[in-house]
Parts: structure tokens; C-alpha cells; sequence
């Protein structure tokens, strides 16, 4: 199979993936906490795809290389290596081979290594942990933060598998994105040891899914093929949140878009200080503990992970310029699962909900802005991680769901991405590889040139920044959105009446629309903000997150310095970049007394903070 991504470029990675390509990495690793160090060896298989006498890797300044060596059976021999500059984000292993390894051959190289605190590597004191007894250590590779965790092929173009050997100081459990776990005793390691646990995963992925944490861990069977693992003390907790719901969107999402082939899907809830809402490592979400709200109403975030399963990890970006490929596919199937499960209006509103975050988002960046387009540029030196953002998740789903409009039925274009994955499950695309099978199985809009329909091109689509030329109808979900609409209206003071104003039947997202609109008004009077805070302790006292951001922002915007104990209560409460980031846009944004809060707050919270949330953090309270 012949891809347009088979010569497609990734500035974001040094590795000379296009000559020689990693099949398998195994990996030997030494966790110690007392040092904050891992002792490693990784063995990377490799095809060669042209001739070639040197392997190019990408590593970062924190990773310390000790030995490369060729692999032959029991032979091993040493190379020559060089580090060499590259990015502000990554840096380059060079290895030297003894000879010019030839269209065909295959060869394995063992190179030891040792690595510390890093961009993907995050050491936690037990004061940051849920439990506050034990430390914690995890990884995070997206977007091109494993190389901070192992020599590797930093591209989502390359797929592999891997497996590893991972041994843990007495009183810690090691969990992997995985399919298949040994304890101690099954596996040795490439010393012959076997004091070790053993993973594997037989299933080709690219190296930013490959996933480790190590704490004080317990887990609970929360379905047949899922369990959930967290610290002892909020087991009972993550337990009751997710039983019973992870196999309904499970069967459902294979339903509708094909086999779930990872075996397994376990979830990994996190520390506090876990930047993300979910990551979804294969067998393996990383999930927030902001989710453990006690009623289910995040679980929405967990059906957007499950959908990865089939649009991400299985059909993924080949570059970071096309991370709409992974994240507006994965938000238009999490919106079909949830369509089939809590009926339309819900679906609505809750996307209603994900274009007031688009709509904010290109507010505060301008709609023109470079970013705002589904195809990112991605210039050399610039880290992928500093391109996120709403876009490629709210405009991406647009652009799905028009695609689907162009279709016209509904279960045709579920067929089509049945098929789509069946297709292209463990490539790497880019968009005209995409394109070109949605007109291979519509032959018809092709004739059409539906691409170049006048303000709806395809081209456009991908490369003009702006609001989606296309939002998909939402009119099912207005028997949920027309009434808070309506309240937010009258607390605004812009009607008289706002008819029934008891939230207490509300479902979460009608409260989130709600305060969403209320986030849109100019101004909201301090009278308002008070009889809301009495009237509705389930906004002003909840523990929801979603709930919480959106609160904190209204009241911020009206200065309204009552809530700062709440706000502060937030921060410290979680390290999540969706939620952190705007609150400090919006404190920078307000009063003098709100923006003096914002510095000290961050001062009392920094150290829980990953390091590219306190990066964001710092540049928003220097501008």
C-alpha cells in the first residue's frame, strides 16, 4: 500500500527513519526514587529501507547515553557514538555501524543509558501525590517527550512494538501501556535477571504511546476486559465512578467503527498534578481525578479515550501538522458513542459545549491566528507541544462532521470509517491519504468536486485559519440549551424573567452551556454573582472541574474578589492544563489585586506542576 504519507516530513524528529526503521524496542529499566534516576538499556530492532551506515536517534539533554553496541546473538559490539545538538526540545544520537547495512538487512542495537528528571520523565514527592505517603513516577511522550525517556524514533510516522523488563524498589507496582503483564520471576531481563515485571505489547504503535508509572498502586475490575488502577486511599472511589460504564462505550464504539484489538482497557487514574484530562496509552488511559466527581458526569472524557483506541492509536497522525487526523476523528466518534448511549439533545449539548470552548479559544488568539487551521505549519525548532490548542479537536470535528453531511446517511459514513480503520489500522496518515479514501468509497461526490465547493473547499479546510466554514446542525439539543440560555440571560440583567431558575434537574453539560453563556456577557452585576452563589450552592461548592474552570472565569472576568478562596482552592487542587492555563489568562486579564493573586498562587503551587504547565504558567504572568 502506497501512502502519501510515505514521504511525508516530521521537522520534530532527528531520526533517519526514512533509512533504517524500528520493528521492536525492548526495554531494561531500573526505577530508583532515592536518585530520581532510571538505569536503562534498550534493544532496537531494526529493518533497513535504503542503504546506510549510521542510525540517527532522537534523545533529549536530560537522557545520558553509556554504551551503544550491535547486537548478534550473544556478539555485541561497540560503536562509536556522538550527541549533537537539535532542538530546544531534543537532541540527536548518532551511531556510527561498522559497516554499511544494506536495502533488506536487519540489525538490533543495545545502548545503555541512564535519565533523570525530564520533559516526559516526572518524579513526584509524596506530598504530590493523592495518598502523601509515597512518591510517584510517570511518563508522558506526547507529543515528543519520550525521547527524554528513551533513545527511540521520536515520530508518530514509525510504528512498532515493544515490550520491557521494569524493576521497582519493594512497595511499588509498575504499570505499562500493555496488553500483557508478568510479575517478578517469569522474564529475565538482557542480564539474566528476573526480579523484574514483565510487559508486552504485540501490537505496532508509535513511540509516544509507549507508557510507564510506578507508585503505590491498587487496582479494581471494573468490567471483563478493564480494571482500574490508582493509590489505595481513592480505589473505592475511581472503582464506583467508572464499574459498569467502560464496556458499555466499549461495545458501542465497536459497534459502530470495528474490533477493539488491544485485548485490554485498563484505566491509570493520576496524581493531582497530572497536566492532562486523559491520555490515551493503549491498554492503558492515563486519566485526571478530576473525573471522580461521584455521579458519572465526566465520564465523557473516558469515552473520548476509548475512542483513540480506533482514531489515534490505530490510524494515527504521521506528523504533528495533522494531529487533527488523531483528535477531530476521536471527537466526532466520542460524539457517536454518546449518541447511541444518552440520545441526540445529550450529544448536542455537550458539542454546543466544545464550540463555546472553540469560540473562546479564537477569541483570545484572534480567528486569523496561524494555529487556527486544521493544518498546522510546523516550523524547524518549534516544539509541537506550543501548537495546541481547541482547533484541531473543535474544527476538526466540524470538518468530520461535514464530511458526514456530504454523505447524507448517517450509517453509510459509520460504514465508511469501519472501513477507514479496517484499512489503515497501525498506519500513519496525513490528510490527502484520508481524502482520497473518502472519494474511493463515495465515488460519486468526487464527480461532485465536492472539494471545491465554493466556501466549503477542502483546501481551505486544511489551510485557512478561521471558524469551521461548517457547523454541524445542533437543533436537537435546544430543548437543553434554550433554558439556560434563557437563566443566563435574566442573571445577566437582560430580561426580567428567566422562567424556572431551579438547576437542580439539570444535567452537567445544561449547566456547563449555562454558565458558558453567562461567560459570554460583557458583564454580570455583583448582586447577580451573590444571589448565584446562594441560590446554587451545586455550582459555587462543587467539586466538578468542568463546573469549577467555568465559575472561576465569571468571576474573575466581574472581579468579583469574593471567590478568590475558591479559585485558590481549584489551583491547588489540580495541575490540569485545561483548567489551569485559563484561569491565569483570565486573573492576568482582570484587576490589579486579581493579578497580584495569580503570582502568589502559582508561587505557593509551582512544584506541583508539570514542567510545561509551569512553562505556559510563566509566560502568561510575564506578558
Amino acid at each position: 500500500m502506497t501512502l502519501f504519507s510515505d514521504s511525508a516530513t516530521d521537522v520534530a524528529t532527528v531520526s533517519n527513519f526514512r533509512e533504517v526503521v524500528v520493528t521492536h524496542y525492548h526495554l531494561d529499566l531500573d526505577v530508583n526514587f532515592d536518585r530520581k534516576e532510571i538505569a536503562g538499556a534498550v534493544k532496537v530492532d531494526f529493518k533497513c529501507c535504503k542503504d546506510s551506515g549510521v542510525v540517527q536517534l532522537d534523545i533529549h539533554e536530560t537522557l545520558t547515553v553509556k554504551t551503544v553496541q550491535l547486537s548478534d546473538g550473544d556478539k555485541k559490539t561497540d560503536l562509536q557514538f556522538e550527541k549533537k545538538p537539535f532542538t530546544g526540545y531534543g537532541s540527536e544520537l548518532q551511531v556510527k555501524l561498522n559497516t554499511t547495512m544494506k536495502t533488506g538487512d536487519t540489525f538490533s542495537l543495545v545502548i545503555s543509558y541512564v535519565t533523570g528528571d525530564g520533559p516526559g520523565v516526572v518524579w513526584l514527592d509524596p506530598e504530590q501525590t493523592a495518598g502523601k505517603k509515597k512518591p510517584y513516577f510517570y511518563t508522558q511522550g506526547q507529543a515528543v517527550l519520550n525521547r527524554s525517556f528513551f533513545p527511540c524514533q521520536d515520530t508518530p510516522a514509525i510504528k512498532s512494538t515493544y515490550s520491557a523488563n521494569v524493576k521497582v524498589p519493594d512497595g511499588f507496582t509498575a504499570v505499562m501501556s500493555t496488553s500483557q503483564r508478568k510479575e517478578p520471576g517469569n522474564v529475565p531481563n538482557m542480564s539474566g535477571e528476573t526480579d523484574n515485571v514483565y510487559f508486552n505489547l504485540p501490537f505496532a504503535i508509535p513511540a509516544y504511546l509507549v507508557a510507564l508509572a510506578v507508585g503505590d498502586l491498587q487496582s479494581a475490575k471494573i468490567g471483563p476486559r478493564s480494571r482500574v488502577w490508582t493509590e489505595p486511599c481513592i480505589l473505592e472511589k475511581a472503582r464506583a465512578e467508572f464499574d459498569g460504564v467502560v464496556e458499555d462505550f466499549i461495545q458501542t464504539g465497536e459497534k459502530l467503527f470495528g474490533p477493539y484489538v488491544w485485548e485490554t482497557y485498563d484505566i491509570l487514574v493520576m496524581p493531582p498534578s497530572f497536566p492532562f484530562g486523559g491520555m490515551e496509552n493503549p491498554c492503558l488511559t492515563f486519566v485526571t481525578p478530576c473525573l471522580l466527581v461521584g455521579d458519572k458526569s465526566l465520564t465523557d472524557v473516558v469515552i473520548h479515550e476509548i475512542s483513540h483506541s480506533w482514531f489515534g492509536n490505530l490510524v494515527t497522525n504521521a506528523n504533528w501538522s495533522e494531529f487533527w487526523l488523531n483528535e477531530g476523528f476521536t471527537m466526532f466518534a466520542q460524539r457517536r458513542i454518546m449518541d447511541k448511549l444518552f440520545g441526540t439533545a445529550y450529544t448536542c449539548l455537550e458539542a454546543e459545549t466544545g464550540l463555546a470552548l472553540l469560540r473562546q479559544h479564537m477569541d483570545d488568539s484572534g480567528e486569523e491566528h496561524p494555529l487556527n487551521r486544521l493544518r498546522v505549519i510546523i516550523e524547524p525548532g518549534v516544539d509541537p507541544d506550543d501548537t495546541y490548542n481547541e482547533t484541531p479537536y473543535e474544527k476538526g470535528y466540524c470538518f468530520v462532521s461535514y464530511l458526514q453531511h456530504l454523505v447524507g446517511d448517517v450509517d453509510k459514513f459509520d460504514n465508511f470509517l469501519k472501513s477507514y480503520v479496517k484499512k489503515f489500522q497501525f498506519k500513519s496518515l496525513v490528510a490527502e491519504d484520508t481524502l482520497e479514501f473518502f472519494f474511493e468509497s463515495f465515488p460519486e461526490l468526487k464527480n461532485e468536486q465536492v472539494d471545491k465547493k465554493e466556501g466549503f473547499e477542502f483546501d481551505k479546510w486544511l489551510n485557512t485559519p478561521g471558524w469551521p466554514p461548517y457547523v454541524p446542525d445542533l437543533s436537537a439539543g435546544k430543548e437543553l440549551t434554550k433554558p439556560a440560555e434563557e437563566l443566563a440571560n435574566y442573571w445577566a440583567g437582560e430580561t426580567k424573567a428567566g422562567g424556572d431558575t431551579d438547576i437542580t434537574k439539570w444535567k452537567t453539560y445544561q449547566v456547563l452551556h449555562f454558565l458558558d453563556k453567562v461567560l459570554e456577557k460583557a458583564s454580570v452585576p455583583d448582586s447577580s454573582i451573590k444571589k448565584m452563589v446562594e441560590q446554587y450552592p451545586a455550582i459555587s461548592q462543587t467539586h466538578n472541574a468542568e463546573v469549577r474552570l467555568r465559575w472561576s472565569q465569571i468571576n474573575i472576568k466581574n472581579n468579583y474578589t469574593q471567590d478568590i478562596p475558591n479559585i485558590r482552592a481549584f489551583l491547588i487542587s489540580q495541575g490540569k492544563q485545561k483548567y489551569t492555563l485559563p484561569v491565569y489568562k483570565a486573573l492576568m486579564k482582570s484587576s490589579d489585586e486579581m493579578k497580584k493573586f495569580a503570582k502568589d498562587v502559582y508561587e505557593e503551587t509551582k512544584s506541583m506542576l508539570h514542567i510545561n504547565v509551569r512553562n505556559y504558567v510563566e509566560e502568561i504572568l510575564q506578558r
